[in-house]
């Protein structure tokens, strides 16, 4: 399979284009590789697609910060539970693409495209209603992160009306024929385009392609088809989340007015703040006190991590300043790209006030050559240090 091609450079323009100056090279491509200008000509149309796959997520400022974050790999996920797909991505109809032209072009497009197989001329299709998107926020620790977890939301939102199926009626017999296309479901326009004059056959505004409308409404739903209600949705979130991070769950949204798919469900991730651990990409950093003692002759200590407290080793004249790696023991990477660190940053602490005895034995311990030595190695440390500074 080949290898996706960066979007930027599908589209021709930079990673800081402007809105503009997308939509603007998305036209030029897709008069350049549209069907009816190359018709058989199956690199045109695959570059058409393709086109047309950048335009949708550089367009989208959601996905576009995924995709500048994560690449290809951000625009797509492995399904699990409760529907989860990942991130939303590519797979375009040229139904979906020719849906697209009414904002780019101005124009009212939906197939019907001649020399083109596929693009659905002389097919006739209904509009599809699709309900609102809704956002949660769903709050995770750093354990939580790390392994992954199921989360079960309970969701105020649209439902289908369950006495109507969804539909707005009352019953089957109460429609009649839609006044604006008489029944057909589409309505023919003439429209000026990149592409000259051009007649195109659409979806029926009032009817939404059906051919008929409701003359009686549910009385449960006032004709809306929908009815405020609950559902509990079952998340699965991947490990290696990060903070303001969107999932998507497709079709857990609200429901559509008169039928249709339901919106997706965009779970926003929340990271609950560590008091011992601070995340750094996929690394974590823990700031670690040790005595004095401690510092000089080593020692065991506990430190925290997302599997639990562990014990490590401090060797001999450790210095504040240092630090301490355990590989693996950060988070792992949301793209399976392996697995951060656990930075552990050495600190000593140092009493502020001493008893007579204490200072005693400090200045005893003083006057002693190791002592003597190591500050005489700080005081050249730090005239080389300065030496530097000023040359």
């Amino acid at each position: 399979m080949a290898e996706k091609r960066d979007y930027y450079e599908v589209l021709g323009v930079g990673k800081n284009a402007n809105a503009d100056e997308i939509k603007k090279a998305y036209r030029k491509a897709a008069i350049k590789y549209h069907p009816d200008k190359n018709p058989g000509d199956k690199e045109a149309e695959e570059k058409f697609k393709e086109a047309a796959e950048a335009y949708d997520v550089l367009s989208n400022p959601d996905k576009r910060a995924r995709y500048d974050q994560f690449g290809h790999a951000g625009m797509s996920g492995a399904a699990g539970a409760g529907g989860f797909g990942g991130f939303s991505g590519g797979g375009f109809s040229m139904e979906d693409i020719f849906s697209q032209f009414g904002d780019i072009f101005g124009g009212h497009f939906s197939g019907g495209f001649s020399g083109f197989s596929g693009s659905g001329r002389g097919q006739r299709s209904q509009r599809v209603n699709k309900g609102s998107d809704l956002r949660v926020r769903v709050k995770l620790t750093l354990a939580e992160i790390a392994k992954g977890t199921t989360k079960k939301l309970k969701i105020s939102k649209l439902v289908a009306c369950d006495k109507c199926g969804g539909s707005g009626a009352k019953d089957s017999n109460a429609y009649s024929t839609c006044p604006t296309c008489n029944g057909s479901g589409y309505v023919t326009r003439v429209e000026s385009t990149f592409f000259g004059r051009m007649q195109t056959q659409g979806v029926c505004p009032t009817c939404g392609g059906t051919g008929k409308v409701i003359t009686s409404k549910c009385d449960k739903c006032g004709g809306e088809g929908v009815v405020r209600g609950e559902e509990v949705v079952e998340i699965r979130i991947p490990a290696g989340v990060g903070e303001g991070m969107v999932l998507t769950v497709a079709g857990k949204g609200n429901a559509a007015r008169q039928g249709g798919v339901n919106g997706d469900l965009l779970v926003v991730i929340d990271e609950e703040r560590n008091p011992e651990l601070v995340r750094d990409g996929n690394d974590l950093i823990h700031n670690l006190n040790i005595t004095v003692p401690t510092a000089l002759l080593g020692g065991s200590v506990e430190i925290p991590t997302v599997d639990g407290r562990v014990k490590i080793k401090i060797d001999p004249g450790t210095h504040a300043g240092k630090v301490l790696r355990l590989r693996g023991k950060g988070l792992p990477d949301v793209n399976g790209y392996g697995t951060g660190d656990l930075l552990v940053v050495v600190d000593i602490t140092v009493p502020a006030k001493l008893s007579a005895e204490e200072k005693r034995l400090v200045e005893q311990l003083a006057g002693q050559p190791s002592f003597a030595k190591a500050e005489s190695v700080k005081n050249q440390n730090i005239f080389e240090r300065m030496k530097n500074f000023f040359q």
